[in-house]
């Protein structure tokens, strides 16, 4: 395959431990053309946007040209999907290229989407198309936006090449950055094999690169766990609050990191409801989005299994370590929750917990029997907080259901510009979202490259952008997404 000097790239997952890769390479793209880039992501990477846009930056965009250095293999991990083990996923259509240092030196991966069959494509054909990969661009730059922890989009470009699904559709090829793609699931694979010596070196290259911390712990392991329990419990509480679901956290989705990854059935919700579900494939309402947190301890406690022989000699005395660790989770999400819920009310960090969480526990049950709209109610608040009483969003915010609760919260003092600045007036609305997928696969992108710039800037409220901020219409319907396999 060719190979140029354009982009600096290392192979370090690939060299420490070639166990849990396969070398492997894109399939050729026949008419890449570039749909999206993300200008200011790549500039953070010290990548050049105009390079990129050129012959050889499609070429790594595509995986068909490799920068020196790197070495593109496919990821292999195990995981739990739905509750049901699976021992063998891995990359079924996605190349890891390689890992470059951002202008903060700061490692990155560059992994892409899309890119083609693999060893572990299990029967698909290891394509995408240009819907959930736009899908992935649009909310993963919002989450951003958002400031919640997430694997990020540089770039959709679409193939040239036709791909089958319930109809025939455009290919495209993700180009996703991350702080590295490690997730339950390689450890889970790691543990499978029965190596612990493998374990050891995943777990020392998981500390080095994320955790680092942990390294100069009494019990570097113990300490591995435990970081990893408190990112992922701060994590699901920023998705709780700001009322995104996942739709599909099966253990190979949950990194060690603490980033959110895999876009694929994925929405944010409009009328508070912990029984909202989203994703075709979740018919029991496993992922639901107030499920989230107990699926998330749970996948945690898989990982804690993964490493029970390096937390101690004795088995015993390793789940015990173990399950010290993971009962942390519930403080962690708790306080990252209940803080995050009385900025969203303006509420001064001096009030008694106990006052706050009352507040917000009484308003999370108006708002579900009121089906509040959970991004328009909590802003319309905002502008209650500043002496309006009839705002012109959140109409189900109704002053005679809620006159007590609002008289004991004005009493507190809310501070409307703290509320602002923690309430979003935009996010990628689930109709809006639909209009852009559209647009896109039928090759009009200023929709999407649109919603595109509304969501970078959440909070910043605008002019002309009224129907960014509303909910969908009532002929919408009921939302279904799906994971564009």
């Amino acid at each position: 395959m060719p190979t140029f000097e354009t982009f600096p790239f290392t192979k370090r997952f690939a060299a420490e431990l070639p166990e849990l890769s396969l070398e492997w390479q894109a399939e050729e793209s026949p008419d890449p053309r570039l749909l999206l880039l993300n200008d200011a992501l790549a500039a953070e990477l010290g990548l050049d946007p105009t390079a990129l846009r050129g012959v050889k930056g499609l070429g790594l965009l595509t995986g068909t040209l490799v920068p020196l250095g790197a070495t593109p293999v496919a990821q292999a991990y195990a995981g739990h999907q739905f509750g049901g083990y699976s021992p063998r996923l891995g990359d079924g259509r996605a190349l890891l290229i390689g890992e470059l240092t951002d202008r903060q030196g700061r490692l990155h991966d560059l992994h892409l989407k899309g890119s083609g069959r693999t060893p572990f494509s299990r029967g698909g054909d290891g394509r995408a198309t240009v819907g959930p990969m736009v899908r992935e661009f649009v909310v993963s730059e919002a989450m951003h936006a958002l400031g919640v922890p997430t694997t990020r989009a540089l770039a959709v470009v679409a193939t040239g090449r036709r791909v089958s699904r319930e109809t025939v559709l455009p290919g495209a090829v993700l180009a996703r950055v991350a702080s590295s793609h490690l997730r339950v699931g390689s450890f889970q694979y790691a543990a499978s094999s029965g190596d612990v010596d493998l374990v050891r070196r995943l777990a020392d290259h998981a500390i080095e690169r994320h955790h680092p911390a942990a390294a100069s712990a009494q019990h570097p392991y113990r300490a591995l766990l435990d970081a990893v329990v408190t990112a992922q419990a701060r994590l699901v509480a920023q998705w709780m609050l700001v009322g995104f679901v996942h739709g599909v956290m099966n253990t190979d989705n949950m990194t060690i990191s603490g980033e959110t990854i895999d876009y694929g059935p994925c929405a944010f919700m409009e009328a508070f409801d912990p029984d909202a579900v989203y994703s075709s494939i979740d018919v029991g309402g496993r992922y639901a989005y107030g499920n989230q947190p107990v699926v998330a301890e749970w996948n945690l406690a898989r990982f804690a299994e993964t490493l029970l022989p390096l937390l101690a000699e004795d088995q015993d005395q390793a789940v015990t370590v173990a399950q010290a660790s993971l009962n942390t989770f519930a403080g962690s999400y708790s306080a990252t929750y209940s803080a995050g819920l009385r900025a969203k009310l303006g509420l001064p960090t001096t009030l008694q917990h106990s006052v706050s969480d009352e507040l917000g526990a009484e308003l999370l049950h108006l708002v579900r029997v009121n089906h509040v709209d959970w991004t328009s109610g909590f802003r319309a608040l905002g502008a209650v907080a500043r002496g309006d009483t009839r705002p012109e969003r959140g109409p189900s915010l109704d002053p005679a259901t809620m006159r007590d609760w609002l008289t004991r919260w004005r009493r507190l003092g809310p501070d409307p510009a703290l509320m602002d600045r923690t309430n979003p007036v935009y996010i990628p609305r689930n109709h809006l979202v639909e209009e852009a997928l559209d647009a896109a696969t039928a090759g009009d992108l200023e929709p999407v490259q649109r919603l595109v710039e509304v969501v970078q800037h959440p909070f910043e409220e605008r002019p002309g952008l009224e129907r960014y901020a509303g909910p969908a219409p009532e002929d919408f319907g009921s939302y279904t997404t799906y994971c564009g396999t």
